[in-house]
Formats: C-alpha cells, sequence, structure tokens
C-alpha cells in the first residue's frame, strides 16, 4: 500500500504585538480606541443597573471584559465597511456608529464629545430600554440592533443566524463593486452551527470580500469550547475553506487592529475571505451582571486572571509608560466616557429610586401592527391588467413564462440575479426555468451548493443591501433545511429592524405532488409559509398569471414565495404577444367560472382539475362558481370576492391538494364564517389529500392524493346543503 502524507496549504498565523508596535499607530486612533472601550464599558454598566431598576424589558448579553476586540477591530475599518453581530454586541454596534458618527480628524484627547456621538448613546441606549428614538423604534431591544447608515446591517438573536446575512451583503458589495469589506462578527458558539458552514463555503467559493470574526470567550452559555469545539482554536476551520486565519488575544487591541487593517487591504486587493479568532473573555455570565464562577461553570481565579489581563487596565498602562498618553489624559476620557453615558441615562429615564422609563418616549401602542410588510409605495402609478383588458393573447407554456419574464428582469434590472442548485446548467435549470438565460447572463445566474440555508440568507443579506434576487428552491421540503433563514430572518427582518431594512426577494419552488418523489420531496409548502406574516404568497395557475404575478413579486419590496406546480409546467395557457411587463395585483381573487349552487375556492393546479369537473356536477344540477385566490398569504386572501359569490351561492368548499395539517383551508374557512356567517347556509367544507407524508409506490401515493372524486363528492355534499 502506497501511502503519501498531503500538508495542507493554510496561511494560518498567531499575531501578537509588544509595547513597540504602539509607536506604528497614530495617537489619535489609539486614542479613539482608548475612548471607545472607556464608552462601552461604561454604557454596559449603567445598563447593567437600569436592568436591576426594572427599565430593561427582556435579557442583557453584555460585552464587558470584550470591549477592546470592537473597539479595535472596528478602528482598523472605513466608515463605509459594514459589520454585523450577534446577540452578544452592544460593544461592535456602538464602536461602528461612533465611528460613522464622528468626523476622521475628530481627537479625542482633546476635543469634547460632539452632539453626534450623544446622539449615538442616547439612541443605542432607547433602542435596548424598547423606546421609540431607538434605532428601530424600540422593536429590536438588546439583540437585533441596526444601523443602516452607519453600516450596521443587523445584529442577531439565533446564534450564526446572521452570518449568511453578513454574506449577501458581501455578495452585494462585490456585485456592486464598492470596495467595501464586511465583518461579520459572532461566538465560539457560532462556529459550530451549519449556517456557518454554509456561508463561509459560499464566501469560499465566490471570493467574497468579509472578515469572518470569532470571539471566543469561552463559553457558550455555561459550555466551554472544550467541550463543544473538536479543535483547540476555532479559526483551524478556515482551512476547509480556502480563508486565510489568523489567531490574536483579544487583550491585545493593538494585534487586534493590525490583523484586520491587513486583512481588509488584502481583501481589498483582491485577497480571499479571513477567518479571525479572538481569544477574549466575558466577564460575566451569560446574561446579567454576575460572575460565571457564581454558577459553577468556571472557577473565581479564572477569572480573576483573566481581569488581570483586561486591555481596559493594560492597554491605558502600556500607553502611559510608551509615553503616547499622559495620566491626565486618560483620566479625561474616563471622565468623557462617564458623562456622554450619563447624559444616554437621563435621556431615557426619569431621577427617581429606583429609576423608572420615560413614558413619553414608549412607542404607540397601536404602532406594533406598522411594518410587518411594505408601506406600499412601490405600487405607486403601477396599472394592474387582467385578461380582460388584451385583445390579442397566444398560448405559451407555462415554463416559457418563468424563462421569458426572469429573463425580461435580467435584461432591465442589473440588480437581478438569480441563484439556486443547478440553475445554471442543462441550459436552464433542472426544470427548464431558467432557459437560454446562463448562456446570457454568466455571471447573474448562479449553480449553488447543496446548501439551501446559506444561498437562502444570502439571498436576504444581498436583498436588504439593494439587490433583488430570484432564488430557485428546487423542492419545497427543501424549505425546512433552510427554516431559519425563511422564517426568522427573511419574514421578521423588516419588523424587527423598525422598517428600516426591506427583504426584496423572490422564492420559487416546484411543488411534486404526484411524481413518485416521496415523502421528502412532495411538500404543498403554502400553509408552511402562511404561518409567517412577512411572506407574500401567490400560486400562479396559468401563463398570464405567472407573468404578472412575477413581475408584482420583484417589484414588491417585501419576500414573496411563487408556488409552482409540476403538472402545469408543459401546458399551454393564453398570454399577451408583446408584452412581459404587466402586473397582476396582489390579494385579487379572479372567478374563472360563475355559478350558483357552489363557491369553490382553490388555487394553481386545483384550479384546473376542479373546472374539468364541471359537466359532472352540471349532470347533477349543480353550477360552481369557481374562485382562483392567486395570493394565499393569510392576511391577502380576497374575502371580497368569496363574499360577494356567497351571496349567490351559501355555501363553499376549499379545494386543496395539500393534505390536511399542511393546508390553508381551516383559517380561510374560519376566516370566512367571521366575516359572512349569516351569508352561509351550512360550514365552509374543506378537501384535502389524505394527511400522510407522500409514499412512493404508485398505487398508495394514488390512494392519499385527493381525487376528482373526492373533489366531487365534497362539492356535490356543499351544494346540497346550500340548498336546504
Amino acid at each position: 500500500m502506497k501511502k503519501q502524507r498531503l500538508d495542507p496549504e493554510f496561511d494560518w498565523e498567531w499575531w501578537r504585538s509588544d509595547e513597540q508596535d504602539l509607536h506604528t499607530v497614530d495617537a489619535t486612533t489609539v486614542g479613539r480606541i482608548v475612548l471607545d472601550m472607556f464608552l462601552i464599558r461604561e454604557f454596559e454598566h449603567r445598563l447593567l443597573a437600569l436592568q436591576k431598576d426594572g427599565c430593561v424589558w427582556g435579557p442583557v448579553h453584555s460585552s464587558v471584559g470584550q470591549e477592546a476586540v470592537a473597539a479595535a477591530a472596528i478602528a482598523a475599518l472605513r466608515k463605509t465597511d459594514k459589520i454585523a453581530g450577534t446577540h452578544r454586541a452592544h460593544h461592535q454596534f456602538l464602536a461602528k456608529a461612533m465611528k460613522y458618527a464622528l468626523a476622521d480628524d475628530w481627537d479625542p484627547s482633546s476635543d469634547d464629545l460632539p452632539d453626534e456621538g450623544l446622539e449615538v448613546l442616547k439612541r443605542t441606549m432607547a433602542e435596548i430600554l424598547g423606546l421609540s428614538s431607538g434605532y428601530c423604534g424600540g422593536r429590536g431591544g438588546s439583540m437585533h440592533l441596526r444601523h443602516g447608515p452607519a453600516g450596521v446591517i443587523g445584529t442577531n438573536a439565533i446564534v450564526a443566524g446572521g452570518i449568511p446575512l453578513a454574506t449577501g451583503t458581501a455578495f452585494a458589495e462585490r456585485f456592486n463593486r464598492t470596495g467595501n469589506v464586511v465583518v461579520c462578527f459572532f461566538g465560539d458558539g457560532a462556529i459550530n452551527q451549519g449556517s456557518f458552514h454554509e456561508a463561509c463555503n459560499l464566501a469560499g467559493i465566490w471570493g467574497l470580500p468579509i472578515i469572518y470574526f470569532v470571539e471566543n470567550n469561552s463559553y457558550a452559555v455555561g459550555t466551554s469550547v472544550e467541550q463543544a469545539c473538536a479543535v483547540e482554536h476555532p479559526s483551524l476551520r478556515a482551512s476547509a475553506y480556502d480563508m486565510k486565519g489568523r489567531i490574536v488575544h483579544g487583550t491585545d487591541p493593538l494585534a487586534v487592529y493590525q490583523v484586520v487593517a491587513e486583512a481588509a487591504d488584502d481583501i481589498r486587493g483582491g485577497g480571499r475571505p479571513y477567518l479571525v479568532e479572538a481569544k477574549c473573555y466575558r466577564s460575566y455570565h451569560h446574561a446579567g451582571d454576575r460572575p460565571g464562577s457564581a454558577y459553577g461553570y468556571r472557577s473565581a481565579s479564572e477569572e480573576a486572571e483573566w481581569a488581570e489581563k483586561d486591555a481596559f487596565v493594560t492597554l491605558p498602562a502600556a500607553l502611559t509608560r510608551a509615553g503616547l498618553l499622559e495620566g491626565s489624559a486618560i483620566a479625561r476620557l474616563e471622565e468623557v466616557a462617564r458623562e456622554a453615558v450619563a447624559q444616554a441615562v437621563d435621556y431615557c429615564t426619569v431621577s427617581s429610586t429606583p429609576r423608572a422609563v420615560r413614558t413619553d418616549l414608549w412607542p404607540a401602542p397601536e404602532s406594533c401592527l406598522e411594518g410587518v410588510r411594505s408601506d406600499d409605495q412601490e405600487w405607486s402609478g403601477v396599472v394592474f391588467r387582467e385578461r380582460e383588458d388584451y385583445a390579442d393573447l397566444q398560448n405559451m407554456r407555462y415554463l416559457k413564462a418563468i424563462s421569458a419574464v426572469t429573463g425580461r428582469w435580467l435584461e432591465n434590472d442589473p440588480r437581478v440575479f438569480v441563484l439556486g442548485e443547478e440553475v445554471a446548467n442543462f441550459g436552464g435549470g433542472a426544470y427548464g426555468a431558467t432557459r437560454d438565460l446562463p448562456a446570457q447572463y454568466p455571471d447573474r445566474v448562479l449553480n449553488t451548493p447543496i446548501s439551501e440555508a446559506g444561498f437562502v440568507g444570502l439571498a436576504c443579506g444581498a436583498a436588504a443591501a439593494g439587490l433583488r434576487p430570484i432564488v430557485e428552491i428546487m423542492f419545497p421540503d427543501f424549505s425546512l433545511v433552510a427554516a431559519d433563514q425563511l422564517f426568522n430572518q427573511i419574514a421578521k427582518i423588516r419588523y424587527m429592524y423598525g422598517g428600516s431594512a426591506d427583504a426584496p426577494l423572490v422564492v420559487r419552488t416546484r411543488v411534486a405532488i404526484g411524481c413518485g418523489y416521496g415523502a421528502q420531496h412532495s411538500m404543498d409548502p403554502v400553509g408552511l409559509y402562511a404561518l409567517f406574516p412577512g411572506w407574500r404568497i401567490v400560486v400562479p395557475s396559468d401563463s398570464f398569471d405567472y407573468i404578472g404575478l412575477f413581475n408584482s413579486a420583484m417589484r414588491s419590496r417585501d419576500p414573496v414565495l411563487i408556488v409552482e406546480h409540476h403538472s402545469l409546467y408543459n401546458r399551454r395557457f393564453p398570454a399577451p404577444k408583446q408584452d412581459l411587463d404587466y402586473f397582476v395585483r396582489f390579494g385579487k381573487a379572479r372567478v374563472v367560472e360563475t355559478g350558483s349552487s357552489l363557491t369553490a375556492i382553490a388555487y394553481g393546479a386545483m384550479v384546473h382539475r376542479c373546472a374539468a369537473l364541471r359537466q359532472p356536477l352540471s349532470e347533477r344540477g349543480t353550477t360552481v362558481e369557481l374562485i382562483d385566490l392567486r395570493s394565499v398569504d393569510l392576511p391577502t386572501i380576497d374575502y371580497r370576492t368569496i363574499g360577494e359569490s356567497l351571496s349567490k351561492t351559501g355555501s363553499a368548499v376549499v379545494v386543496e391538494e395539500a393534505p390536511t395539517s399542511h393546508s390553508i383551508g381551516a383559517a380561510i374557512a374560519a376566516g370566512i364564517t367571521e366575516r359572512y356567517f349569516e351569508r352561509l347556509n351550512g360550514p365552509v367544507l374543506r378537501a384535502n389529500s389524505r394527511d400522510v407524508p407522500s409514499p412512493v409506490s404508485h398505487v398508495l401515493e394514488a390512494a392519499a392524493m385527493i381525487s376528482d372524486a373526492d373533489i366531487l363528492t365534497a362539492m356535490t355534499s356543499a351544494a346540497e346543503r346550500g340548498a336546504h
């Protein structure tokens, strides 16, 4: 057996500074690092005191002990660079917001802190206290901080949840050729999450301008890194993604500064992404102001050892020894920090014992309903069309409609790109939905690895940065692999950041029920996505609606799911001959057929199955008014059209191919009953597939799926109830 030892090529270094290196950084930069440290520490201690007074609703994950890491890293960045953080991110947020607010030539050793700096402290504290003057209007609180103009794209309460979004921001920076770098901060716990690995792999494949920065503070709540990570140094994982790895001590702010400065310069020059590991320490327990030793997972002696190395103490002392800052100058910086934070506290609270939140700063209670969806300004001037508006239609394959309207957007809007598994292969994807587009737009129709969480999250970050992604999820079931990104991130991003971020992206997916794909490839996703009110969901049943609804989805500032059914792909339907630019209104159902016995409500392929039963129903003396919902997210179900139909029929049935537990029929039935109880002659019926996972056996799959006979029975029963 021949064996050859393989040594990976991996650029991995541990950087340490000495006091001589202090002279390599200008005095103003060093002074601002020290001031940021003092401001952050004072801010955190005053915040913890306010928490004890009952002024903070929710947890406070303080950054005490880690201030120098953020202060030094962000000092090495440009104002226009971007950062993201996790649930413990007050230090990063404050450092980046202060860098944005203060002039480059502002000298902390001699100049007073300007009003812009005080505003940062006031608004940050207001946000954490849940007040209307906070950066997110109080909706984000301690864990969801965003300040777009300052380059803080968002901090995130889901461990590693924000890493794909930061990667998407880096994608947008490269796409737009800005020269900016993104620094994504997270803790050692995040480095074991799948979304970290998926995002890093995408960044490595595409060479994105991003620094992944892990603050290794030794503990995720109470579990040590040694218990949670198979390697001693988490930065070793950079080797798997062709990144450069760096290690620094978080107690060595000069080394942190130099590492980030080198990495940013290298990336701007076309270099690879970086993974930087700062070995630091969280002074207190996970949340609150008690030491970790009080909970038994670490010792008081360990805490004392780290306290002696704390840069909050050691850096000012080193600067004094080097003659770079006099003791009086350091004392002045401490006083500036105390006074500035005191003003922020006084702004947010009233001076009482204990302190209390200023009631005039609370958000208006009625505003809790605002911002889940866009304010609809994007529809200003839009003219919506229907079939009746066109004198001349021609038949077009459903698949052709998909590729044609996608290509139209790629042609007209340089912000648009398409990504997903296999979308650039086979001349147009696994199903032909991007036919001919990869050849025309090779840099904007992008194959991805099999990593739904990674590329869906990347799309969210890119969308929030102003691009217009079109994402193909090959089968709806794979949405569950990307559930955090789809439902914790995309669905909530605008609301939790107080309306400061949009997510204008389109997700397309194909329902394969009836193809023999089995339990894990046969989901109807409507009921799942409908659980999250940030999503819009449309199900085009023909080529005309596909083009019009796709255009509306691309213009919308909300995330939109477009559900396609495999049985429609090769069918031909009428569409305008020379128009790919019209819009179909969200939330407007279409009456496909008129009738007086029964209102049948359906969407997608089920519209055609219901329509095909017209003759046997007619033979039974039943005429059906068939409504194609088109928009199926629950807030925009067209109850007005349904109500008008019920005025004639008095009975209704909701027909879906989804099994009962995945359907939206119950919610629609409840909505109808609440609105039109007096018009109903009986309960709204539901017709669904059997409530089992889809089996592969052709016989069993057919038995599980809703049949035409099932639909006919349900319609007949509902019509009979209406007749009594």
